[in-house]
């Protein structure tokens, strides 16, 4: 199962305070050890919500509000986020609960949440391609 890992943005983070440097090596040696195990899919950070555009719908339909620059961070943005490939929601919490947190920085928050397995995902990529394979000879049989 494939989990989503949120790291929620902070106002510290939001103001461009950089992390110090043991908690930067700390957190690459985490994503080392996600990538070594083989559960690590994907690591992104974001930019800064300075540079984000968020358009929010009117509930009567009316025409969209588009907010550009600086996000209030008490609006729940994300900072950064991983993808993770566990057996269980609990080895996904064990994952999350091994993150290294900054130091005295404020709140900091993480959420993980299940991403929903498209049926064509969970088909083994070979397996696909002998199918597509199969496929065009039986296209070719048929015009025989």
């Amino acid at each position: 199962m494939r989990f989503l890992l949120i790291i929620k943005a902070t106002e510290y983070l939001e103001a461009e305070l950089a992390n110090g440097k043991d908690y930067r090596d700390a957190m690459i040696s985490y994503k080392r050890s996600l990538a070594k195990k083989g559960v690590l899919f994907a690591d992104e950070k974001l930019q800064l919500s300075s540079n984000g555009i968020r358009i929010t719908y009117p509930k009567d339909g009316g025409k969209p509000q588009v907010l550009t620059g600086s996000l209030p961070v008490n609006q729940d943005l994300i900072t950064e986020y991983m993808v993770i490939d566990a057996s269980t929601e609990d080895e996904a919490l064990h994952w999350a609960l091994s993150m290294p947190v900054p130091e005295a920085k404020g709140k900091y928050e993480i959420e993980i949440r299940r991403l929903k397995e498209k049926l064509e995902s969970k088909k083994d990529p070979g397996l696909k391609a002998l199918e597509d394979a199969l496929q065009d000879h039986l296209t070719m049989l048929k015009k025989i």
